[in-house]
């Protein structure tokens, strides 16, 4: 093997590097070829070659036997030999009336390697070089392969990274190429500056854009590496953010980047120019169509004159008014927002125009990226079919629903020009993702103690949609196994069918003094009547059984135990406009559940539970989207039907207490044995909560940290009669603070709470600790 050194010099980095002399790449001109008159050339002779057939190096020539010689036809040979990238050297040359052609082959790569690199793996890295195994290696491949190698580090933060390439040459003509990689130290954002903003402050700014300043708990994240293509995004962010807080007239200038003389570190400098606050003056809508009343489509504004101007806002309601447009008959609608500024009063006047837009068609939906997942399970998501008329609202929401269903790490959709003018072809492109998990967790809540889970999970069975799971959870007080399967679009119809296999034991002792086991299956079918309403029934058999019951429980404790068989048909019915399952801060549901048991089995009862939600988002009034009034109500009614002693039983009824009454312990409140303080649940509910949501002051956002303040009001009574029992219809208060944690692991919630309004029997709780949602 054999080392050839030269200086290369990319990006203004002289590097020492072995690589063969560039000079040979170089075309020759005065020696390549000897000077003689010209004359007809009998024959060309090529020399030199190993891989390269002679015909191919002949097809680049311009000079053949029987040409004239022409020693500018000559020179354009020799570019158009050297042009190739297939050789290193290349002379032409006469010996009489023969033309002599002598090549150098550059040599082949034999394979390329990567040395020093531990934060960016090969994987990564191989993808950025051109030079592969087998190619032609030249000079100047490895010079930009360098350079592009230098720059992936530099989209990490790895300002101070070097690349040396050495050249291994090996017999047959061939070389190894390494890339010997000196990392350095990632080059964070040391400050992030804002200038002319005076409606918020800097830390409230830099909770809006997404790169952040370097902290010790970012650890995890790649927020705080600087990134040039970041600054754009966030640029958008800031307007987008002073859009929605009224200053319309918002400009934000370009970002600028510092970097440290030491080259460790950057520093940010945003420039916004606020202009006024405006509010709205008039809000309008317009039609184009005569059948077509505006008056109609007024409920789907969400702006209203003398509300702080919210471009967002403006934007849903545009789309919003074209959705209702689009039901009533109306399929092609374009919605433009008129703005008129007047900047006397800082008001803008907001005029809906609702035209017609042209007539275009569905031709043809294609389908794409699809390794796995069946076509007729991505086709079934479609809010239109090839040949309905376009829809640009129903192609959004389509692309969501695909999203939603994750299976998929991206979903694109895009139209592309059909067989007439008045045709277009839905191009879907998808990348699938694993859809396969297995889940091993632990933790501690304040109802079922130290807990531990195992899951399995399948959400796209064999690419036809069918999510299948087996799901174990062992606890303190609360142990289960779970095994369901369910096809969300059964025979490929708005049906969802499933069935579940189950069994829970459950340990009451610390509320009435006796455990309970029960198991059983269920099968259910749900349907939607539109995006927003949705119904599901249900069948279930359970077998239950009370045992364990402590000999100093309440006679009425007593008496429930043994075994039970429950047949029960149920329905839910929900609207739900809430813009996110988990942590919403618009929008509003309403949920109504039914029970009816006796249809064979050993109990008889009607049950029935009103719940429902609204969101209030806060942004326009503290300038930031995580101010939230959640307002949530439950009412809940159980009757017993028939007289021949099949009454509900004590696990059939409500409890009060604990989540849906913090303050409260567990079934702390309402009915009880005052001789044993066994809790007896009741058969009327009703709930209410008010709690307002904030972030903490001093906490950086994507830390997941979120203040809570609540108040929640609950009554439970009606129960067995009896001497000794403590009931009473009159309400019970809790207030108290929260702070909730989007951790990795899901929303988890502490509770600080205070039992202010109570019975004298009631049991209270100041500390709660639990996971997931409220509602």
């Amino acid at each position: 093997m054999k080392l050839h050194p030269i200086l290369l010099v990319a990006a203004g980095l002289t590097v020492l590097a072995p690589v063969p002399a560039d000079a040979q790449n170089r075309p020759r001109s005065a020696p390549a070829r000897a000077e003689q008159p010209g004359g007809v050339i009998t024959a060309v002779e090529i020399r030199g070659n190993q891989r390269i057939e002679i015909d191919t190096i002949r097809s680049y020539m311009l000079l053949g036997p029987g040409d004239q010689y022409d020693s500018d036809r000559a020179d354009r040979s020799l570019r158009s030999l050297f042009a190739t990238g297939l050789f290193r050297d290349v002379n032409i040359a006469r010996d009489g009336s023969r033309l002599i052609v002598t090549v150098a082959e550059n040599p082949l790569v034999n394979r390329v390697a990567f040395e020093g690199n531990r934060r960016v793996s090969d994987d990564n890295l191989r993808p950025e070089v051109q030079l592969r195994s087998r190619s032609v290696f030249t000079t100047q491949m490895v010079q930009a392969d360098r350079q592009r190698i230098l720059d992936l580090y530099a989209r990490r933060g790895r300002f101070a990274a070097r690349v040396e390439p050495k050249i291994i040459e090996l017999d047959q003509n061939r070389v190894d190429v390494v890339f010997e990689i000196t990392e350095g130290e990632a080059a964070l954002v040391a400050r992030v500056n804002f200038v002319g903003n005076r409606a918020y402050s800097d830390a409230r700014l830099a909770d809006v854009i997404s790169t952040k300043q370097s902290a010790w708990y970012r650890f995890l994240s790649s927020s705080d590496t600087f990134d040039p293509d970041r600054l754009n995004f966030d640029r958008e962010l800031l307007r987008r953010y002073y859009l929605r807080t009224g200053y319309a007239d918002i400009q934000v200038g370009t970002a600028t980047a510092e970097l440290a003389p030491d080259r460790s570190g950057f520093f940010l400098t945003y420039n916004v120019n606020e202009g006024p606050r405006y509010t709205f003056g008039t809000v309008e809508i317009t039609s184009a169509f005569p059948n077509l009343n505006p008056a109609d489509l007024q409920r789907f504004l969400e702006i209203s004159p003398g509300g702080v101007y919210n471009g967002d806002a403006v934007e849903r309601s545009a789309q919003a008014i074209a959705d209702g447009a689009n039901l009533r008959g109306f399929p092609f609608v374009d919605v433009q927002p008129r703005v008129t500024r007047d900047t006397e009063n800082s008001t803008i006047n907001i005029t809906f125009a609702v035209n017609e837009a042209p007539r275009v068609f569905v031709e043809r939906i294609d389908i794409n990226g699809n390794t796995r997942t069946q076509d007729r399970v991505i086709r079934r998501e479609f809010r239109l079919a090839e040949g309905d008329a376009f829809n640009a609202a129903q192609v959004r929401r389509s692309r969501e629903r695909l999203r939603n269903l994750g299976y998929f790490s991206d979903v694109q959709i895009t139209n592309s020009p059909g067989s007439a003018p008045d045709r277009t072809i839905l191009n879907t492109q998808v990348v699938e993702r694993a859809t396969g998990e297995v889940s091993i967790g632990g933790g501690y809540s304040t109802d079922a103690g130290f807990l531990a889970d195992v899951g399995l999970r399948e959400r796209n069975l064999s690419g036809t949609g069918i999510d299948a799971r087996i799901n174990a959870t062992l606890a303190q007080r609360r142990s289960q196994l779970d095994i369901s399967a369910t096809n969300p679009q059964f025979m490929d119809r708005n049906l969802a069918v499933g069935a579940d296999v189950f069994y829970i034991q459950r340990n009451l002792q610390n509320i009435s003094q006796f455990s309970e086991r029960r198991g059983g299956f269920a099968v259910r079918a749900g349907y939607e009547f539109n995006e927003r309403l949705r119904q599901s029934w249900s069948y279930s058999l359970i077998n239950r059984e009370v045992y364990n019951i402590q000999p100093g429980a309440s006679i009425y404790i007593q008496e429930q135990a043994g075994t039970t068989l429950l047949s029960q048909v149920s329905q839910t019915i929900a609207y739900d406009t809430r813009d996110n399952l988990i942590e919403p801060r618009r929008g509003y549901l309403m949920r109504l559940g039914t029970d009816f048991a006796g249809l064979g089995g050993d109990v008889a009862f009607f049950r029935a539970r009103l719940d429902g939600a609204l969101f209030l988002p806060f942004e326009q009034v503290f300038g930031h989207p995580d101010y939230v009034l959640s307002i949530t109500g439950s009412v809940g009614y159980i009757e017993p039907w028939n007289g021949n002693g099949n009454q509900e039983r004590i696990v059939d009824r409500f409890f009060l207490g604990g989540e849906n009454l913090r303050g409260f312990a567990l079934a702390g409140a309402g009915p009880r044995d005052l001789t044993t303080n066994d809790a007896l649940g009741g058969r009327r509910l009703w709930t209410q909560s008010t709690e307002m949501r904030f972030p903490l002051p001093g906490i950086p956002s994507e830390i997941g940290l979120l203040g809570r303040a609540f108040v929640d009001v609950g009554a439970l009574w009606d129960t067995v009669q009896g001497p000794n029992i403590g009931t009473s219809s009159s309400p019970r208060v809790g207030t108290g603070v929260g702070i909730s944690w989007r951790s990795p692991f899901g929303l988890i919630n502490i509770d600080l709470a205070q039992a202010v309004v109570k019975q004298s029997y009631d049991q209270t709780q100041v500390f709660r600790f639990g996971f997931g949602t409220r509602f």
